[in-house]
């Protein structure tokens, strides 16, 4: 029996494939190949899969021969050959006939993976493709938004929305009641908002799907925020800090009191940040307890406190609660009010390291917004270690981003002007749109012993700005900027994202 440690591209013929149902390979873990000589090549992980074998022949017609592979390799091929199979969203709609179509969104079998879908029920299929194609177009949310005369699907990929489908109006309320069902929402409630989650396994991936519904002029609005289960293990050298960045960074973290903030809007990558942060300093020798709205990802050996504002479990009671367990680190998902806040420094004076994230534009703001919140400038400065702002910026597709010589304008923005600078193409790979996925653009504020003096002094956000410049903190401008010369990503996105700045 012939061996191949490997199943390439090349290998495949996807004529096969279409023969044999996706439920009956990954039962078996069986994989055909290509004809060779007249014979079916077919990937085994178990030499014994005789009838296996035997149900393939009988199926092709045609001869079989077994090439033994390792069976993590054949069940790698089998979700990325059968991903190109799958039906979009847009063959399932045409589907869509005059079935009763709310009596088939109360049908709900769940499948192991989405991939499973080949006899389900129309309006199943149509979410289950939505979901899958999100997935693989590496969509952080999808949005199902009714208007008066139809409905519209669109997609949030590296931060932009990009309209997908636009679905008969006739569905509308069968598709919102199958992501409540599939949510463990009440389907009778079409007047208040509900948030749920949903946890699927698509193409083998584990992802978590985070719902939101509100109720709207005409009909009930859903998002749905995807959150793959492996990026909460992220590190922090994979954020888009650089080197000097992530040893700073890092050596604070080490610290055992004192508080750090991670600034930037909504959609910034601050919880990202943050996770990565525990990651760096969880070991079984630390306690580590985070409070959060909502806990986005499970980190093994953390104690994580889901806020609950309906039977009063806010940041600010998690918090109290927090400190009677004997951390040694506390993550706060967010500091909204004065009461969050005051605990959040004064447990950084008492013996514990506080990771926290705050809304403001940039690093120097945060202090002037905790101030503005009621916080005694002589206890910011006493507790404060790092302010680090950060915005995400899309990366340049490698495939076909294209090279250019920067025009006067642009030059005028640089210090140091590169030769070369690179703007998004588009091709098959980055879905036509020039980029692939995001990274992080960066202001790190370190606050040393002359910084605590001139926030004791309650001087004003431009002035800390300023001193911080002096001391060489480099600015999200000038971050991106660098970014931009280095070919991560287009001048044109740098200035988008900071243009307020």
């Amino acid at each position: 029996m012939a061996f191949k440690d490997k199943i390439q591209d090349s290998d495949v013929s996807l004529e096969f494939l279409e023969k044999l149902p996706l439920a009956f390979v990954k039962k078996n873990l069986v994989f055909p190949l290509h004809k060779e000589d007249g014979v079916l090549l077919v990937a085994v992980s178990d030499p014994g899969s005789l009838f296996a074998l035997d149900d393939i022949r009988r199926v092709a017609g045609e001869p079989v021969e077994p090439v033994l592979v390792p069976a993590k390799e054949v069940l790698g091929a089998i979700h990325r050959f059968y991903e190109r199979l799958s039906g979009s969203a847009e063959e399932v709609i045409s589907e869509l006939g005059g079935e009763s179509l709310e009596t088939i969104a109360h049908q709900w079998d769940e499948p192991k993976d989405l991939l499973d879908l080949a006899d389900e029920a129309p309006i199943i299929r149509l979410l289950n493709s939505l979901l899958f194609q999100a997935v693989k177009e590496r969509a952080s949310d999808i949005h199902i938004e009714p208007f008066e005369r139809a409905i519209e699907v669109r997609f949030r990929r590296d931060g932009i929305l990009f309209p997908i489908l636009a679905p008969p109006k006739i569905i509308q309320e069968a598709l919102v009641s199958r992501v409540k069902i599939m949510a463990s929402l009440d389907i009778a409630e079409k007047r208040l908002p509900q948030d749920g989650r949903i946890r699927l396994l698509v193409a083998g991936k584990d992802v978590d799907v985070r719902v939101s519904i509100v109720p709207t002029s005409f009909g009930e609005r859903v998002v749905l925020r995807l959150l793959d289960r492996k990026t909460g293990s992220v590190s922090l050298s994979h954020l888009g800090l650089d080197d000097s960045h992530v040893a700073s960074l890092e050596a604070l973290l080490l610290r055992n009191h004192g508080i750090i903030l991670v600034t930037g809007p909504t959609g910034s990558g601050k919880t990202t940040t943050l996770y990565a942060s525990l990651n760096r300093i969880n070991t079984r020798e630390r306690n580590v307890i985070t409070v959060e709205d909502p806990v986005e990802y499970q980190l093994h050996g953390v104690g994580q406190i889901q806020v609950n504002t309906k039977v009063g479990l806010t940041f600010a009671a998690g918090l109290r609660s927090i400190l009677r367990q004997d951390p040694d680190v506390i993550m706060v998902g967010e500091i909204r009010d004065m009461e969050t806040a005051e605990m959040a420094i004064q447990a950084s004076l008492t013996g514990h390291l506080v990771l926290s994230t705050l809304h403001t534009n940039d690093a120097p703001s945060a202090v002037t917004r905790l101030v503005d919140m009621g916080i005694q400038p002589f206890l910011l400065s006493s507790s404060l270690v790092a302010v680090l702002a950060q915005r995400l910026v899309r990366v340049l597709c490698k495939e076909c981003m294209i090279s250019y010589e920067p025009a006067d304008e642009e030059r005028a923005l640089f210090t140091s002007v590169p030769p070369r600078l690179f703007r998004p193409g588009g091709c098959e790979k980055c879905l036509n749109t020039g980029f692939n996925g995001q990274t992080g653009i960066v202001e790190f504020m370190a606050v040393d012993h002359e910084m605590r003096n001139v926030i004791l002094k309650n001087t004003d956000s431009t002035t800390i700005k300023d001193y911080a410049i002096a001391k060489g903190m480099k600015t999200l401008r000038e971050d991106g900027l660098s970014k931009a010369a280095l070919g991560i990503t287009s001048l044109d996105e740098i200035v988008r994202v900071t243009q307020n700045d």
